[in-house]
């Protein structure tokens, strides 16, 4: 087992930036928080780091808006008057996203989307908003969330540094519970508002 961890170490450490994108991806929030951390415990470089979490974040939007115009759309204009979309009503939201897109895609990054965040990405796709304008108003949007994140990350590092030897992992721990427990009531609230 210690051979396993012999060789994996310097792996993970080598491949620390490709595996920050692919984190990013996945679970880009509190993938860059957690970098913040890390860049004030020095294991990371800001540079690299920053810019490798705006590219992942922004490759999960390029996704979600993908699966919008090339798999969701066909689908919503084929069976949503199954869930009472009809043509009339799609055309209605149609419009009133077109319209109002560059608000709406540069506010949906700034706060998460109010907890509609996917949706406000695959809804893009689906209406066609011109990828330029899409990319553009997400990597402004990115750079500002990620700085964000990271700062909060990096301010949680700053605390726990200063915390005694023998209470970091009470602390770590304690400071995960609050993570978890704050995305939980920030989803239900979001979810809650009539939008």
């Amino acid at each position: 087992m210690t051979g396993f961890f012999e060789t994996i170490l310097p792996w993970i450490d080598s491949s620390k930036y490709i595996l920050l994108f692919i984190g990013c991806i996945v679970e880009g929030p509190i993938v860059m928080m957690a970098s913040g951390f890390l860049l004030h415990l020095g294991k990371f470089s800001l540079l690299p780091m920053y810019l490798v979490l705006v590219l992942g974040d922004f490759a999960a939007d390029i996704i979600w808006y993908c699966l919008g115009r090339f798999g969701t759309r066909h689908t919503i204009f084929k069976y949503g008057h199954l869930i009472k979309l009809t043509p009339a009503v799609l055309e209605k939201i149609e419009n009133r996203f077109m319209r109002y897109h560059q608000k709406i895609l540069i506010i949906s990054k700034l706060t998460m989307g109010l907890g509609f965040a996917m949706v406000v990405l695959v809804v893009a796709g689906i209406f066609k908003v011109p990828f330029k304008n899409y990319a553009v108003l997400n990597l402004i949007g990115g750079f500002v969330w990620t700085a964000f994140l990271v700062t909060i990350g990096y301010f949680f590092g700053n605390v726990y540094s200063a915390v005694p030897e023998s209470a970091k992992i009470i602390f770590a721990f304690g400071v995960l519970i609050l993570i978890i427990f704050g995305i939980r009531f920030a989803n239900n609230y979001l979810t809650k508002i009539e939008i």
